[in-house]
């Protein structure tokens, strides 16, 4: 891998979604060397910030090990160039407010650091709901590492997103390795790109040659890829389901954390949900994830029996006091798969539950959901279209699987805004 990859193959890369606009409080950013968040991020930090974001930039490495014939003495200056541009380029970007948090570690060697670099953010991370870095494919050893120590300091509800460096040079549009379904792009705005080429211009020690006439760092054949009016960023979703310690918080500071008593866009899923189901009545029902019963007690108007389960305790208990007098319904503790009884079923109902789970975590209830479906039972699912920020997957991803499945036939598609919903029937 010498030759870079010019900037013009990339007009061949798929047209992507726009960046969220939702409100972020604090986002952790973070960097394995002075300049990889310009390149990769200097619009979206000017954005976050206009928008009264507060950044908190952490910086691995000083990048001494840039050139690496360097002696002791040349990378110890090295170092503290750098340090001195990063500060000129927050200045050029109208960041001087952002004080950049130096760990020190060593360039080129984050790999044997990962443990002490995850302590150092978990310190910082609480409180932040944005957390941005490296993309963790990204083909640099101390990029890769920056990234598994950011992932695994995040906090639960923070949102991950990371960025790309050196993907521009050495991959190529077609890469399997790019994960272009979880990407979306920002467009910069004329001043924005102004700064961000003004910050770029700061660092000199990657511009010019080495100290013994070695290459650029940042040539021009790699500048283009960052002059662009887009910048494109990856959602790094968890790498496993949502834990139940984050739902009992929840419970333990809200009687109704998600409102789904009062909120619009509660009763009206709930409405379209009882309005989708083909049929009026079901003997069995079961409804997993039931939260604190408000569909469990319209659901056990069509049902002969119900069982409704959830894995938090307290949620269990509101539901069952939703639903206190209706004999033929039974509320117990319990999670998916291992909940689901061996059937036969004739109805299953999956609300805002099945993106919260990983790979194989889903697979398996899939699988359990289908074992326990009699033939022509019916399996409802509805979920959000936003993508939470404690589940591994988004809510078409979930229902892509279910779909995908061959003993599962569509009967009934609704996708609106704000939710997806589909029916379908065990074969």
């Amino acid at each position: 891998m010498t030759a870079f990859v010019p900037e013009a193959d990339w007009t061949a890369r798929p047209t992507l979604a726009g960046w969220p606009e939702e409100p972020f409080e604090n986002a952790l950013v973070v960097a394995a060397h002075p300049d990889d968040e310009t390149l990769g991020a200097s619009g979206l930090l000017q954005h976050l910030h206009t928008a009264g974001t507060a950044v908190t930039l952490v910086v691995a490495t000083d990048g001494e090990a840039a050139f690496p014939a360097a002696d002791a003495a040349e990378r110890q200056a090295l170092a503290k160039t750098r340090r001195r541009e990063l500060r000129d380029s927050l200045r050029a970007q109208g960041l001087s407010d952002v004080e950049p948090v130096w760990l020190g570690l060593p360039d080129s060697g984050l790999t044997s650091h990962v443990g002490d670099l995850t302590e150092a953010l978990r310190e910082r991370a609480a409180g932040h709901d944005l957390c941005l870095m490296p993309w963790p494919d990204d083909p640099h050893p101390d990029h890769q590492a920056a990234a598994r120590a950011a992932l695994a300091a995040a906090p639960v509800p923070a949102q991950c997103w990371s960025y790309p460096i050196w993907l521009w040079h050495w991959l190529r549009p077609d890469d399997p390795a790019i994960p272009w379904a979880r990407a979306r792009s920002l467009q910069l705005t004329t001043a924005e790109r102004a700064a961000k080429a003004a910050a770029i211009a700061t660092f000199t020690s990657q511009l010019k040659p080495g100290p013994r006439g070695e290459a650029p760092i940042l040539p021009d054949e790699v500048l283009a890829h960052f002059s662009r009016d887009t910048e494109v960023f990856f959602r790094e979703p968890p790498r496993t389901s949502a834990p139940v310690s984050r739902f009992a918080e929840l419970y333990a500071g809200a009687e109704d954390p998600w409102s789904v008593g009062t909120k619009w866009y509660e009763r009206r899923k709930r409405a379209m949900v009882l309005a989708c189901l083909p049929d009026e009545h079901y003997a069995e029902v079961v409804e997993p994830g039931c939260g604190v019963g408000a569909l469990t007690r319209d659901l056990a108007a069509r049902a002969g029996h119900l069982v409704a389960f959830d894995p938090v305790p307290a949620a269990a208990e509101r539901t069952r006091a939703a639903v206190a007098g209706l004999s033929h319904v039974d509320v117990h503790s319990g999670a998916v798969p291992g909940g689901l009884p061996a059937g036969p079923v004739d109805l299953l109902v999956y609300g805002e539950l099945l993106y919260y789970l990983d790979d194989r975590a889903l697979e398996e209830t899939i699988e359990a959901s289908v074992a326990a479906l009699r033939p022509g039972g019916h399996l409802l699912a509805v979920h959000w279209l936003p993508w939470a920020p404690e589940a591994p997957r988004d809510g078409r991803d979930a229902h892509a699987r279910l779909l995908a499945h061959p003993a599962l036939e569509p009967l009934v598609e609704h996708t609106d805004e704000q939710f997806l919903l589909h029916v379908l029937r065990r074969r």
